[in-house]
């Protein structure tokens, strides 16, 4: 058997798509080392595997990509982000390489330092991704801000001209800093951003492509395994037990992003509607969004989504993968408040599929939402199709054949 070392970025919603395919491996007699936030290294060993957290230099580098002023300036500061963090990542890899002795590296597509390392290393490595590719396509519109499919002469002359300015602006913020890093590691540099994302022998890819847009051909790299459902096991809590009413889960995001007024709202709106309303203001604490206790409503930080998403009716949420995919695996239908990152692209594509409503953060008021989440109601024989579509797309199993391919 092989040592197989998982680097990710410093966020929970990439360590935990891919600890279902990390415990996979562990289970057919790997050894598994990770790397990953602080605060997560714990439950990792809690779960058979040897863990470490990445350099506090790469985990201290907040994403700050919630100041941006537009869908595309808040791109560009991701971008900024990844760069800024893929310096300390080098040394951060090549140390965890030495320890772990691994046999094969399977890295965050968010840590472009440590894909520079995986490629320069010499062995077998994969990326793993777990939000929708920015790699650009006939009819598909540019990455970033959201577009809907356009088709004809017009889509097509809006998304090349869009798309030209946004990879300008993207490959003059990301390729020196790219670069610098290949440079020093003996790789060839690249022309462009869309080279590092066909670069990795396997692209590990946490979607389907019932709800991706549609393209006549994906890169021989991309391995479709459907979503990252891996989350720690949880009791359905006595209160959620005890209510009649049909349950609306709401979530904000877990890193910073100014997406309250989507709990705010929902707790002022839906209660009235006959729902019973839970919501994870997570980034923020819940005293800051309800002064006293509302009838049926129920606030916490955090809690485990499984079970509630299992008895929900709705999730209202900002567009993250994570809960965007875990709703649909369900069948249950979402509204997406993007407020920024790939939120913007997930919200279209749920309104694509039809299993989901897109409600801009501008537009955000009692009656747009409660409208929103009468129409998602209407979704739900779209929502039980999607979710059997993700049932059959493999999961961890598939993810986990993907890295064992790497070794043959």
């Amino acid at each position: 058997m092989s040592s197989i070392l998982f680097y990710t970025s410093p966020a929970r919603g990439h360590l935990f798509p891919v600890l279902g395919a990390a415990i996979e491996l562990r289970s057919r007699g790997h050894e598994i080392h990770v790397r990953t936030l602080a605060s997560e290294v714990e439950r990792v060993r809690s779960l058979g595997m040897s863990a470490e957290p990445i350099a506090q230099k790469v985990e201290s580098r907040e994403m700050d990509d919630w100041k941006g002023n537009s869908p595309i300036k808040a791109v560009e500061l991701a971008m900024k982000t990844f760069c800024d963090r893929s310096v300390p990542e080098v040394n951060d890899v090549q140390q965890a390489i030495k320890k772990s002795a691994a046999d094969v590296l399977v890295v965050d597509t968010n840590s472009w330092g440590a894909q520079a390392v995986a490629e320069s290393s010499g062995l077998p490595w994969a990326v793993f991704q777990p939000y929708f590719t920015f790699l650009p396509a006939p009819g598909i519109p540019p990455f970033g801000p959201g577009f809907a499919r356009m088709n004809g002469v017009i889509g097509g002359i809006r998304n090349k001209f869009v798309g030209k300015i946004l990879f300008s602006k993207l490959n003059k913020i990301a390729l020196p800093e790219l670069n610098k890093t290949r440079f020093r590691l003996g790789l060839e540099t690249f022309t462009s951003i869309e080279e590092m994302i066909l670069r990795p022998p396997r692209l590990i890819y946490f979607t389907t492509k019932a709800l991706e847009y549609p393209r006549e051909n994906w890169p021989d790299n991309f391995r479709f395994v459907g979503p990252g459902l891996w989350a720690p096991d949880a009791e359905s809590p006595a209160w959620l037990e005890e209510t009649d009413r049909p349950i609306v889960l709401v979530t904000c995001s877990t890193e910073l992003q100014n997406d309250r007024p989507i709990v705010e709202v929902a707790l002022e709106t839906l209660p009235k509607k006959g729902f019973f309303v839970v919501a994870t203001s997570a980034a923020y604490p819940p005293e800051e969004l309800v002064a006293t206790a509302l009838p049926n409503t129920r606030v916490e930080r955090f809690i485990p989504h499984e079970p509630v998403v299992e008895r929900a009716a709705v999730v209202i949420c900002h567009g993250g993968m994570g809960i965007t995919q875990r709703a649909l695996s369900h069948g249950i239908p979402v509204v997406v408040i993007p407020f920024g990152r790939d939120q913007l692209e997930v919200a279209r594509r749920v309104e694509f599929a039809g299993v989901g409503i897109r409600l801009l953060p501008k537009n955000l008021n009692s009656k747009t939402l409660n409208d929103a989440v009468q129409k998602a109601l209407k979704m739900k024989e779209k929502a039980d199709l999607m979710a059997r579509e993700m049932a059959a797309s493999g999961g961890s199993s598939l993810a986990a054949d993907t890295i064992e391919e790497l070794l043959n």
